[in-house]
Parts: C-alpha cells; structure tokens; sequence
C-alpha cells in the first residue's frame, strides 16, 4: 500500500480540526467547519486553501519555448514576461494528457503547474518527448525538473482576497491583472503572487519555498481573521469550481475527451506551428464535434453524480461528469456529455438515479460567474 504524501500544512489541518480524505496520492483536508459555510466565505468574503499538493515542472534554456510550443494546445510566444496563460497537453489521438498553467518567469525560463494525481504521468510523458526530440536533433537545448517538493502554493479566493493580501505583502497588488504575476514579500519571505484560481472569484496563488509555507499560512489567516477568511477545504473548492463550470480532470477532461468536446477550443492555437494533437483535433473540428459538455438543471429532485447515464425518451444519449447541490443558487445541478445533436438549452433529459429516470433540463454554462 502506498504512503500517502503530506503537505507542510498538515499540521496546521489537524490543529483546525480538519476532516482529511485521500486525494491525487496526498491526504488533504476535504472541510474544516463545513463544506457550504467554506463555500459561502469565498463567495462572500474569502477563504485559504492549501494546494501544495499541485505539481510544479520547470522548463529553462534556449529551446524551451520551441518544445512548449509542441506540446501544448495554446500559444506560448505570444506570452509576456510576468504573464500566466491556461493550456492543455493532449495526445496524438486529441485526448487530453491533463490541463495546466504556464507561467512565464523571463525569456527562457517557464514554469507548468499540474494537477496532483496526474504530475508523475505529466512528467514522464514531456520526458519521453524531451528525449525523442534530443535524439533527433542530437541537441538538448533545454532542461527540466521537476520542482515540486520545493514547493508550497496557497489559494487565497474571494471578493476581499486583495484587501487581505495587501495588508501583508510588500508589493502593490491593485494594478496586478488577472492570469499576471509579479514576486514579493509576505513577513520577509519571498513569493510569487498570480492573480489566478480555481473558484469563479477574484484571488491569488501563492508560490514559495515549500518549508516557509505554515509561516504564510498563518500570517494570512491572522490578517483575515477579522474580515471572515476561512480555511477552506476540497469539499469547497470543487463545488466552487463546479458552479464557475471550470473543468476537472478525470471527470471533464481525460484521456478519451478533446479539448473541443469540453468546449475548450478557445485555448487551441490552430495558427500556430504543428503541435501534438493538432491534426486529430483538425479532423475532429472539420468532421463535426460528436459530443458536447452541458449544464444540468435538475428539475425533479435528486442529485447528478459523475457516471450516472443521460436519457432522452429512453435512450443513453450521455453521461455525467460531476454534480452537486450548488449552494450559492440553492439548486441541484450537473455537467455532462451528450451528443451534439441533444446539446440545446432548455433540452429536457433524464438522470438515471439508482434505476430511476428523474427529470433535468440542458442549461447555460457556467452556472456562476462573479458579478452576474
């Protein structure tokens, strides 16, 4: 049986009570008081989330952008120092490897961030790409490690995220754009502050070195204190980012669904030069998207969860990826893959639950979005 990896927090979890679950091979708090009051605090006010547990893979020298450029789906060159961009790796089939953030730290110098339960499979996958590249062009003019036990990264989300932030770091963060990053100082350690996340709300994530982490950790937690910051669970942060429709791997994505498929075609640079996946997804794109990711309305009751079946008069015509009670509507809601040709709003399906067909309507995606 595998030992299950720990984060720097842990400690601090169990201090606060945390309920801890199995996670991507990390034991990770799922909620400290509660998943919906968690849930409501980055909606409202603001909440920390421990995600150190997220894989971080440097790619440095001359041809690190060239070899980005061909394994990824969006485009690096057009990035700026300071600048953080989302991308998918995808397979030569289309299917998706995982989805990323790439961070770029000066003009040969990138930084991805992986999901947890995927950064091994990542790593070996770009490493076998490195190699193939290197034996054929008999040059390596790029290097890569993988960085992630060094370190730490905390989610700071919700609507007094800035005002909290700023009463304890260095930097000015008003002019910090979203998908930007600039470096700075939280009580004399250094940081990497982006303006990124993972809930439909405004917030940054915090990189630094991973042993400073509880120091952070408990510096922002002071500072919130008195403006209603929670820690925040995993509980919360998947139903956060279920209600923004933001896509998880394993559930949205994997390796037999394309970026298309999942609606994430805006993040597929088809003007630039070949990169892997290119031609499947071309095909897929001129042959017509066979299925689609929709919103679920339930309008009976019952809860979607991932796997169950989607009928329409009797028929399988999908599946679903994840549902939930989304607490900030007050509602029972989904996402899944139907065919295309069912993909219409207000399309009214049925979720077999448990053998039973239970009535649900094809809605607008995301469910959520801040100021709306």
């Amino acid at each position: 049986m595998d030992v299950l990896k720990r984060t720097p927090l842990y400690a601090k979890h169990l201090e606060l009570g945390a309920k801890m679950v199995e996670f991507g091979g990390w034991e990770m708090p799922v909620q400290y008081k509660g998943i919906i009051e968690e849930h409501r605090a980055v909606r409202t006010t603001a909440g920390l989330f421990d995600v150190c547990h997220m894989g971080e893979l440097e790619i440095m020298g001359p041809g690190a952008l060239s070899f980005l450029q061909s394994v990824l789906t969006n485009d690096v060159a057009k990035m700026e120092a300071g600048q953080v961009i989302y991308s998918l790796m995808c397979y030569s089939s289309g299917g998706v490897v995982d989805d990323l953030l790439v961070y770029k730290l000066d003009e040969e110098k990138y930084l991805l961030v992986v999901n947890a339960g995927n950064k091994d499979k990542d790593w070996n996958w770009l490493k076998e790409k490195q190699d193939k590249q290197t034996s054929c062009n008999n040059n390596e003019d790029f290097i890569m490690r993988d960085i992630s036990d060094e370190i730490g990264l905390l989610a700071l989300q919700g609507p007094l995220a800035e005002e909290i932030l700023a009463g304890v770091c260095s930097a000015s963060l008003k002019d910090l754009r979203y998908y930007r990053f600039l470096i700075s100082e939280i009580a004399g350690i250094n940081v990497l502050i982006s303006r990124t996340g993972y809930t439909g709300e405004d917030g940054f994530e915090i990189y630094l070195v991973a042993e400073k982490t509880p120091l952070v950790w408990d510096k922002l937690c002071e500072a919130g204190k008195e403006k209603g910051l929670l820690p925040a669970g995993l509980g919360a942060r998947d139903t956060l980012r279920f209600e923004a429709c933001l896509p998880l791997y394993g559930h949205e994505l994997n390796e037999a669904i394309t970026p298309l498929e999942a609606g994430l075609e805006f993040f597929v640079a088809w003007q630039k030069g070949d990169f892997i996946g290119k031609e499947a997804l071309l095909q897929q794109k001129q042959a017509g998207i066979p299925r689609k990711l929709v919103g679920l309305t339930m309008l009976e009751r019952g809860i979607p969860r991932a796997g169950y079946a989607l009928e329409k008069d009797g028929v399988v015509i999908g599946e679903v990826t994840s549902g939930n009670y989304a607490p900030t509507l007050s509602q029972n809601l989904g996402l899944g893959y139907v065919l295309s040709n069912e993909a219409k709003l207000d399309n009214e399906v049925a979720v077999l639950i448990r053998g039973k067909a239970i009535k649900a309507k094809i809605s607008k995606k995301p469910f959520y979005k801040r100021g709306r």
